[in-house]
């Protein structure tokens, strides 16, 4: 783990912090993207996330659960830190097999925390937390490595829920 927060957000932002123009999943245009398989796909970089991110799961949380594909990592790192399994939300019911839309095995009433890379408005999260609550699971708190901070906290608190983030833009000098 890196000797402190500070120097793994440098880390992140040396790593996946890119300017240009894109489109954000959000729909909003932006000129800065941080592109989170750069950090992701790095296994120290992943390993120190998730050390930090562990820190974030509140004692009796019974299951992880991430997005496809991009939360993947995360909650796969996150899992074999907290020892707490996990389940992947897709974004639409598979057409073939078991035709599911949250992989992995989730009970009712489970405390889920939904973990998220980067957040903007939250709507990708909110879907998140839509779809598990309608599998019965009890969502508990929403966790992310970066906040773009562009409304993400106050819509997901406006549900209920509870927000924290690793990092946010301003933490990150962005």
């Amino acid at each position: 783990m890196p000797k402190d927060k500070e120097s793994l957000g440098k880390e992140l932002v040396a790593t996946a912090y890119l300017t240009g123009d894109f489109d954000l999943s959000s729909g909003k245009k932006s000129k800065y993207f941080f592109d989170k398989y750069l950090f992701e796909a790095e296994p120290r970089l992943l390993g120190w996330v998730a050390d930090y991110l562990s820190k974030m799961v509140p004692p009796g949380t019974q299951r992880l659960a991430g997005m496809e594909v991009g939360a993947v990592p995360l909650i796969t790192a996150l899992s074999l830190k907290t020892h707490t399994p996990f389940v992947i939300v897709r974004k639409a019911k598979k057409p073939y097999g078991t035709a599911r839309q949250i992989e992995g095995r989730l009970n009712q009433n489970d405390a889920v925390v939904l973990v998220e890379d980067i957040v903007t408005t939250g709507h990708q999260a909110l879907k998140a937390v839509k779809i598990l609550q309608e599998a019965g699971a009890r969502v508990v708190k929403v966790i992310c490595v970066i906040d773009r901070e562009e409304g993400g906290r106050k819509n997901i608190e406006a549900e209920g829920l509870s927000f924290e983030a690793l990092f946010t833009r301003t933490s990150l000098g962005i």
